[in-house]
């Protein structure tokens, strides 16, 4: 006799499916069924997952927001340029700069072999990027990797105007 393939499932949402597991292997239907039973259908566990939208934007609303001041603060208090680039991206190029320069000192100075009196040479380094499109790509870099990146973006010029003008 075979192992059944088609398992009538009772949704924990009190949804009923039939469902046909042919496709797994016969000694892992029947755990599978089970667990199955214990979970909401496909069409519950999206609505519940969607409905959350409004919360899961607000957040992130919110963490953008104390992304953005905390950016902000702090290109004011180390005396950073203004980002130049479409208005859309000026914020994420403005975050993406702090995140990058913060991760780089925290690399470079306060784990690595760098004084303090290092820093500044790189600070001026820093402030010749104007161009927020360039801090944007560079968003995934490791910190270690930043002095490289700004001898790049020197030697290119693309760091420090737009390329398609």
């Amino acid at each position: 006799m075979a192992v059944r393939t088609t398992w009538k499932i009772v949704h924990s949402c009190g949804h009923e499916v039939t469902i046909n597991l042919s496709n797994r292997p016969a000694d892992r239907r029947a755990g599978y069924a089970r667990w199955l039973e214990g979970r909401d259908c496909t069409d519950c566990w999206k609505a519940a997952r969607d409905s959350d939208t409004e919360s899961k934007e607000a957040w992130l609303a919110a963490k953008r927001a104390e992304e953005q001041e905390s950016a902000r603060a702090w290109a004011e208090q180390f005396d950073m340029p203004p980002l130049e680039g479409p208005d859309k991206a000026l914020a994420w190029g403005e975050r993406s700069r702090h995140q990058l320069v913060t991760a780089a000192y925290n690399s470079l100075v306060s784990e690595g072999t760098w004084d303090d009196a290092d820093w500044p040479v790189l600070e001026d380094k820093i402030r010749t990027v104007s161009r927020a499109g360039w801090w944007i790509d560079q968003r995934d870099a490791e910190g270690a990797d930043l002095p490289e990146l700004l001898d790049a973006a020197a030697s290119d010029d693309i760091g420090t105007e737009n390329p398609f003008r």
